[in-house]
């Protein structure tokens, strides 16, 4: 790793794009510092230990915990994605014909996103609010109760969403790495020492001294659980399935046969990430109605579904991971454009008709891969969940599998990015 952002910084064109990257990430985390005008930040001590918030939180960069103008971070935006990618599976006609336009189409899409970003950041950002003022116990979160002073929080928290989501299409476009998924793994970084403060804390500073040498056994065995889960999750990631091409015509020099890489975790930490955005979006809309409705069968339940510190939430939690696993893999490798890409290249599967006969075959296959692929997930996400219930660890516990999965996985892609750049510039170097 070392040797790669080594030979990186050797070429300009590389190191700007580094450069350029972490700058973009220091500006997010300064507007992290930034608390919203007219919030008295103090009230959210007392919500520090709620699973939803440390959910929320970790979503956002710890933005959250000072509650600044990036508290909403890019949740909203990944909600959005969400939505707009479920329409546009034969649900409205005009998003099916937009995406089958191209470029063009996915540039229509996107502003589509856009549009409904700001919608659902303004939803969120009230309801979030509201229920986060209602849930204080010490001190009120909001200084004003008026409703036009929760209207300029809710335009102030969506502007920096807003404004979070465009720095993750610069760094998507003129930096490296994915956008968004970056912010997300520069926030959960910034974290790391914090979260091993309290659990220093936790575990040998705020306990009795005959507690300590348990403690210090459970330690050992979580830095073991800890580099067990790097490894395994670093394996998988990584892990693919060479599906053999031969070709038609060739021209002088080309190879007769080729093959085509399947990952076993094609839709990478994506279902991670939106599955923390779709429980965590729902949780804060519905603390709008904490006051008029707490208490209630129907509302404690929905509470209990979107909280994945709860049994029925955390397996929710883990169905939504398994189910967006198997929903992004055939959103990245489409098997009807891939089998119509091999017959325009001239090149087929051995033993597979081309064509229809492709389409199902590479369907089938990936159908497979993610079966494994979505329960190595779930069960990396649900295993320091159910660990946090049964031996009452802290809350950070709870989403450090998560936290795991997206840092680790966030890394591989930019290394394999950073190890593309590197080949471009090589063969580049070499034809000129």
């Amino acid at each position: 790793m070392f040797k790669l952002l080594k030979d990186a910084f050797k070429i300009k064109d590389i190191r700007s794009k580094i450069l350029f990257t972490v700058g973009i990430l220091f500006v997010f985390r300064l507007g992290s510092q930034i608390t919203v005008p007219g919030i008295n930040a103090a009230a959210l001590n007392d919500l520090a230990s709620l699973p939803f918030f440390n959910m929320l939180n970790m979503v956002s960069g710890s933005a959250l915990q000072q509650f600044s103008v990036f508290s909403m971070g890019v949740s909203p935006y990944i909600t959005a994605s969400i939505v707009i990618q479920l329409l546009q599976m034969d649900i409205v006609p005009k998003f099916v014909e937009w995406g089958k336009q191209g470029e063009v189409g996915r540039k229509k899409l996107n502003q589509a996103t856009r549009w409904l970003t700001l919608v659902l950041g303004f939803i969120q950002s009230v309801g979030l609010t509201a229920g986060f003022n209602a849930l204080g116990s010490n001190f009120q979160l909001v200084q004003d109760q008026t409703i036009a002073s929760y209207v300029v929080i809710g335009l102030i928290l969506t502007a920096g969403t807003m404004f979070v989501t465009w720095l993750g299409e610069q760094i998507t476009d003129k930096g490296l790495g994915n956008g968004v998924s970056m912010i997300i793994f520069a926030g959960i970084i910034s974290r790391l020492p914090h979260s091993l403060s309290e659990l220093y804390e936790d575990m040998f500073v705020n306990v009795d001294s005959s507690d300590i040498l348990p403690n210090v056994l459970f330690a050992i065995l979580l830095v073991i659980a800890v580099i067990a889960i790097v490894t395994v999750t670093t394996y998988v990631q990584q892990a693919e399935r060479k599906i053999p091409i031969q070709y038609t015509k060739r021209s002088a020099g080309a190879p007769a046969s080729s093959y085509l890489p399947l990952k076993v975790n094609a839709a990478g930490v994506i279902p991670v990430i939106f599955a923390s955005s779709f429980i965590s979006t729902p949780n804060a809309i519905l603390q709008f109605f904490q006051t008029r409705y707490g208490g209630q069968g129907w509302y404690d339940m929905l509470m209990s579904l979107f909280s994945y510190s709860t049994v029925p939430g955390a397996i929710f939690y883990t169905v939504l991971i398994v189910a967006f696993t198997f929903f992004y893999a055939f959103v990245q490798v489409n098997p009807e454009k891939l089998a119509e890409n091999l017959t325009k290249q001239g090149s087929y599967i051995p033993s597979v008709r081309p064509g229809k006969g492709t389409e199902e075959y590479v369907s089938k296959l990936l159908m497979r891969l993610s079966t494994v692929g979505s329960i190595f997930l779930g069960a990396i996400a649900i295993i320091p969940i159910i660990a946090q219930m049964v031996w009452n660890l802290p809350s950070s516990i709870g989403l450090g599998g998560t936290s795991l999965l997206i840092v680790i996985g966030v890394a591989l892609e930019t290394a394999k990015q950073l190890e593309g750049l590197l080949l471009k510039k090589k063969y580049t170097g070499f034809i000129s």
